[in-house]
Order: structure tokens, then C-alpha cells, then sequence
């Protein structure tokens, strides 16, 4: 079983930073692969980025030029740091993992989101 526990979100104007962060426990083995996912409000969830314990990345639509993944392996811990936000992305973002999948998996069909493990979510909203 895994648990996953993000963090980091809140307030923040159009134009500002933030870094949500996730904390991976349980039982899984070191070389798994990781997502953040976000849904805004009456939208489906999509994903924002995905990578590999070796650190490879892969974004969704749009998402490289603002966002950035990145994790700890030592501390089983995940990142996304947050530029330029802007009130579209107003979400609950999500961390995901499922040991079953690549990173390079996410974003293709083979990433069921019934599958794997979810977090809570952190509200990220952006608003002057």
C-alpha cells in the first residue's frame, strides 16, 4: 500500500511562485515513477508532469515553459515548482503513482487514473 500526502498549496497572486511538494510511504520499490495531475473546477484532471527515479520528465500539454518536476529519491519525495502562475491554474493538484507505469506512460492511455495511488490534493488558487 502506498501513501502519498501533498502539500504546499495556497493564495498566491498572477505572476507568482509556488512549490507544492508530495510525500511517498509504504510499501513500493525505489524505482517507481511519479505525477502531479491538477483538475480545475468542472474540468477533467490532466496531467502536469511525470518522472522517473532516474529523474527523466515528461509534461503535459503546455506545461514545461511555467513548471517544473523534480523529486528526492532519498527522502521519497516529489516537487513541483510553479512560475508565472496564472488564474487558469487555479486547481487541486494531485500527486500520483503507480508503480506499474513508466513516466514516459503518463499522458498515454496506459495510465489509467483508477489505477495507482492518489494523494488528497492541494488547492492552488490564483487571484489578485
Amino acid at each position: 500500500q502506498v501513501q502519498l500526502m501533498e502539500s504546499g498549496g495556497g493564495l498566491v497572486r498572477p505572476g507568482g511562485s509556488l512549490r507544492l511538494s508530495c510525500t511517498v510511504s509504504g510499501s513500493i520499490r525505489s524505482n517507481y515513477a511519479s505525477a502531479w495531475y491538477r483538475q480545475a473546477p468542472g474540468k477533467e484532471r490532466e496531467l502536469v508532469a511525470a518522472i522517473s527515479s532516474g529523474g527523466s520528465t515528461n509534461y503535459g500539454d503546455s506545461m514545461e515553459a511555467r513548471f517544473t518536476i523534480s523529486r528526492d529519491n532519498r527522502k521519497n519525495m516529489m516537487y513541483l515548482d510553479m512560475n508565472f502562475l496564472q488564474p487558469e491554474d487555479t486547481a487541486i493538484y494531485y500527486c500520483h503513482v503507480d508503480p506499474r507505469l513508466r513516466y514516459s506512460d503518463y499522458g498515454s492511455r496506459k495510465a489509467d487514473p483508477n489505477r495507482g495511488s492518489w494523494g488528497q490534493g492541494t488547492q492552488v488558487t490564483v487571484s489578485s
